[in-house]
């Protein structure tokens, strides 16, 4: 009998395969979009219900996720670099982020 209970790996595919729509979806945003205002109120709404959906313990790495997308596409501050970076560095980010908020 199949259980309802939802494991970590299905919480982690299926915050995989949100950020992967979002992604998909980018580019249409964009042409939806034509004024800053709209594209930033659109881009808010996804970045608020996919962390809204996030469970504890995966929150960081999905806000991580989400400023790495909206770096890439203009729609968050942050520089878009061609160095690596360490991961340790992103996460501190993060967690400077999380500490901030009101």
């Amino acid at each position: 009998m199949p259980s309802s209970h939802v494991t970590d790996d299905d919480a982690a595919s299926a915050m995989e395969a949100r950020l992967a729509e979002l992604e998909a979806e980018m580019p249409n945003l964009y042409l939806r979009h034509t004024s800053v205002f709209a594209l930033a109120s659109a881009w808010a709404e996804r970045h608020d219900a996919i962390l809204a959906l996030a469970p504890a313990d995966m929150r960081a790495e999905v806000e991580t996720r989400l400023a790495r997308i909206g770096i890439r596409w203009g729609v968050m501050p942050g520089s878009r670099v061609t160095v690596e970076f360490r991961v340790s560095d992103v996460e501190e980010l993060a967690r400077a982020r999380r500490l901030r908020r009101p």
